[in-house]
């Protein structure tokens, strides 16, 4: 999601000001998105710049209040009419970890105990969120999509690590056939995937 987009959608509520465009974002994303206020200012002249949204006149505390403009509507409308793809997300560190530590050879447990620890606190720290965002249908659409990826995300750790035992198993038969003989082709066996669970409140 870009910031700007968010703003436009914030706006079409009706005019804000800075502070009040961040507060409300925050809000509205249970705050897992962060945003400083020079973000919020920054985009909004960019907004502005491209015609999506206009000043008004400067308040007894000097500031500005802005508004959507029609074209800011429309592209706000094509923002949530259009899917966003997969391509367009961010590349996930922890499966680029993994992978490069099976490519180096380094002992990969450890690794995925350290992860499954981590994403374990995580995940009971966004269900706690969620029990207390029951009066903010925003912020717990949020937290629930924040809970299943931490809930997937253990299953897909307890399926790594399901996938390099059974492959040590299958290598260290042929491996004590003959020591000096490599066998990067050796298969993999599948390893059933747990079905997801549901988020508990």
């Amino acid at each position: 999601m870009a910031i700007r987009q968010g703003l436009l959608a914030l706006l079409s509520q009706g005019p804000r000001y800075g502070y009040q465009l961040r507060a409300e974002f925050e809000a509205s994303t249970g705050a897992t998105w962060p945003l400083n206020i020079g973000q919020v200012y920054t985009t909004l002249s960019r907004l502005e710049r491209d015609g999506l949204v206009s000043p008004g006149e400067q308040d007894e505390q000097g500031r500005v209040v802005y508004s959507i403009t029609e074209a800011g509507l429309a592209e706000m409308g094509r923002w949530f009419s259009t899917p966003v793809a997969q391509s367009d997300r961010p590349r996930d560190e922890l499966v680029i970890k993994l992978a490069l530590a099976v490519t180096a050879t380094t002992d990969v447990r450890p690794i995925i105990q350290a992860q499954r620890t981590a994403t374990m606190r995580t995940l009971q720290a966004f269900v706690q969120a969620r029990r207390a965002s029951v009066e903010n249908p925003a912020q717990r659409l949020v937290l629930d999509s924040m809970i299943f990826q931490a809930e997937a995300e253990q299953r897909w750790l307890d399926h790594c690590e399901a996938v390099l035992t059974a492959s040590s198993r299958t290598r260290r038969p042929a491996a004590a056939e003959n020591p000096n003989t490599e066998h990067p082709n050796a298969e993999v066996p599948d390893v059933e995937v747990p079905d997801a669970g549901s988020p508990r409140g």
